[in-house]
């Protein structure tokens, strides 16, 4: 009896007292309606053609060259390149890091927002550079998605502050921590090739994520993970420094976001969103104990390919899925001759649908 009863003093101790790296607050998490209306579920994602990425794997994000070559990012820290017409990515460059969001700028440099490094430009012979790796005198700890304007102007989000993908066991699980806890540790920054200089546009932003530049150039639309919504930050015009809702109370957690062909938008939404996260959103005591409990008893992501095109009013006009989640942790997409190439966070090849099937 009395080693039940150590056990148990045990067990309540370490779920009471055990340090963690988080500091829930409550928040009031949105009601999720789930997959209906223009969510409703549908396979058409399950017609993906694989497109061979050799050993690598989690071909987050796509940049495309003006004679067709395709980019993508890779788990292992290459870029890998892809040729209009081939039919499979090679490996071209490596930034020993963790790249994610990728984008060519006017000069041919590749733009790269590395979750371990910041944001890097590699040049055309495969030359690696830092840009920005600190904002303020504070370091870019997560680097997460870039996008550039006509005028060269960089715009990339550092997801957390407080929540490295190098020291938190990845880019994944540093992202689960930032929304389980929901302070709000994300930014998004603007970067001055120019002059160097760089500020930042917003801050306090729940896990931010994916960035575009609108179509019009007058704002910056940002992925806030967290809180299942897209942000537009106004660059110019009469609301020029404010920020509103684009869309809200999505049904998954938003990964990337870019720019469609037809003056709309890509999202892919990485996961369904948690029910167990959103009834413990006002519980910050709880969700602190849940965190010290093993990991496959944390809340976790779920396999479920979505991706979403959004118009420029916030409307949803397209929806691909797949519940199977055969093609799992949708990042994102890129319109080419060839079709819709879809990205992943951990799936082991790249996604096409090709062009008369989307």
């Amino acid at each position: 009896m009395k080693i039940m009863w150590s056990i148990a003093i045990f067990v309540v101790l370490y779920l009471l007292l055990l340090p963690v790296p988080i500091e829930p607050v409550a928040w009031q998490a949105p009601v999720d309606k789930g997959f209906e209306g223009k969510f409703a579920k549908n396979t058409r994602l399950s017609e993906l053609t694989l497109v061979d990425m050799g050993n690598d794997y989690g071909p987050e994000d796509f940049a495309l060259t003006q004679n067709g070559t395709l980019a993508i990012s890779s788990h292992s820290g290459a870029i890998l390149l892809k040729k209009e017409g081939e039919s499979a990515f090679y490996p071209w460059a490596n930034t020993d890091g963790r790249p994610l969001g990728i984008e060519y700028d006017n000069k041919g440099n590749l733009i790269v927002a590395d979750a371990h490094l910041g944001l890097l430009k590699i040049n055309s012979s495969g030359k690696v550079s830092v840009l920005v790796d600190k904002v303020n005198n504070t370091p870019v700890v997560y680097a997460d998605d870039v996008d550039i304007a006509q005028n060269g102007n960089i715009y990339f989000t550092d997801a957390t502050t407080k929540f490295s993908a190098k020291d938190f066991g990845g880019t994944l699980n540093a992202s689960l921590l930032e929304i389980f806890e929901h302070q709000g540790n994300g930014r998004l920054i603007e970067y001055n090739p120019s002059t160097g200089n760089s500020v930042i546009l917003m801050d306090k932003l729940v896990f931010a994520n994916g960035v575009a530049v609108s179509h019009d150039e007058q704002s910056i639309l940002v992925n806030e993970t967290g809180k299942y919504r897209v942000l537009r930050y106004w660059l110019l015009g009469p609301n020029k420094g404010q920020v509103d809702v684009l869309i809200d109370n999505l049904p998954g957690f938003p990964d990337n976001i870019s720019r469609a062909d037809n003056s709309n938008y890509y999202i892919g939404l990485a996961s369904p969103r948690s029910a167990p996260v959103d009834m413990l959103s006002d519980k910050p005591f709880i969700r602190k104990i849940i965190q010290r409990l093993p990991g496959f008893m944390r809340p976790q992501g779920q396999s479920y390919g979505h991706l979403l095109e959004l118009s420029e009013k916030g409307e949803i006009v397209q929806s691909w899925q797949d519940p199977t989640g055969a093609f799992p942790f949708v990042t994102g997409a890129i319109k080419t001759d060839e079709g819709l190439y879809i990205s992943s966070l951990t799936a082991k090849n790249v996604g096409l649908l090709p062009v008369q099937k989307h």
